[in-house]
């Protein structure tokens, strides 16, 4: 009986014990669960919060897109009426010859040249027959003139051809345009001895794309005008002329400037030489009046 006992109370103490740990990791197991659901519903709150920054930011995005959008759109607009505007000023041969001007009188700032000081403009010639656009004032009351010239029709065609065929149309007549412009010049006696000019005249071409093409396409042309004494320019080659023309204007000045020196410092001797005869004189007769 007492082993049997025994027996039964191991059995009823060993289930008890196990219920004891089945019921403890079921607590145990609720409240892990418990705390992973909080966990996970934070994360979930993050993810959440995340999503909302994304999407605020994705409408920003949106909204400054817009307004870009809206920007570029009236830059292009104004773009295109500035460009009309352009094509029918340069429309007018009038028009195009006052725009070559102005990009020309834009290098003679740049350079620093000031009108009526180093350059005039539609100054007429002795004899009154044309007026350049532009005359230069160059050391020694040497002038240089210059004329503005913008053959813009067939180089536009030009640029604008559809075939191989119409584009060598349009460079022979631009060329030949560039090749009468200079001739205009050479018959225009903008070069004469009476006004003391240089042997050379210039044309200013105020595109450097149109220059470049000359270069390129037109060296009969160049060879033509350099042979009738006409240098063709751009705005960058221009810019290289009036800054030999400056250094030399200043180096003439320095010149002139030192030569000045020169005469008010032999002035000066032959003064000082008069002075020094005349206390020497002063001392002779001091001492004959002493003794």
């Amino acid at each position: 009986m007492t082993v049997a006992l025994i027996i039964i109370g191991v059995v009823a103490l060993s289930s008890t014990g196990l219920a004891i740990i089945l019921m403890f990791r079921l607590l145990k197991s609720q409240g892990d669960s418990q705390s992973q659901d909080s966990a996970f519903g934070h994360q979930v709150g993050e993810i959440r919060q995340g999503m909302d920054r994304v999407n605020e930011a994705i409408q920003n995005l949106n909204v400054d897109r817009a307004k870009q959008s809206e920007r570029l759109e009236t830059m292009l607009t104004s773009l295109n009426s500035s460009s009309s505007a352009l094509r029918d000023i340069l429309a007018n041969t009038q028009a195009r010859g006052q725009w070559g001007e102005r990009m020309a009188e834009d290098v003679f700032r740049i350079i620093g040249f000031v009108e009526h000081v180093n350059y005039v403009k539609q100054a007429t010639v002795t004899d009154g027959s044309s007026r350049p656009d532009f005359t230069i004032f160059m050391p020694e009351n040497k002038k240089l003139n210059m004329d503005a010239k913008f053959p813009l029709t067939n180089y536009v065609r030009l640029v604008e051809a559809g075939t191989e065929e119409e584009a060598q149309q349009h460079s022979l007549a631009f060329l030949r345009d560039v090749r009468d412009r200079a001739k205009e010049v050479v018959g225009r006696n903008y070069i004469n001895s009476e006004d003391n000019t240089l042997d050379y005249v210039l044309v200013f071409i105020p595109n450097e794309q149109m220059f470049h093409y000359i270069q390129q396409h037109g060296a009969t042309v160049v060879e033509e005008a350099l042979r009738n004494r006409v240098v063709l320019c751009s705005p960058i080659s221009l810019f290289a002329i009036l800054s030999v023309i400056r250094h030399a204007l200043d180096n003439f000045a320095i010149e002139q400037a030192s030569n000045e020196i020169l005469s008010e410092l032999a002035i000066f001797d032959r003064q000082w030489k008069l002075f020094a005869a005349q206390m020497e004189t002063v001392g002779r007769r001091i001492e004959s009046a002493q003794t």
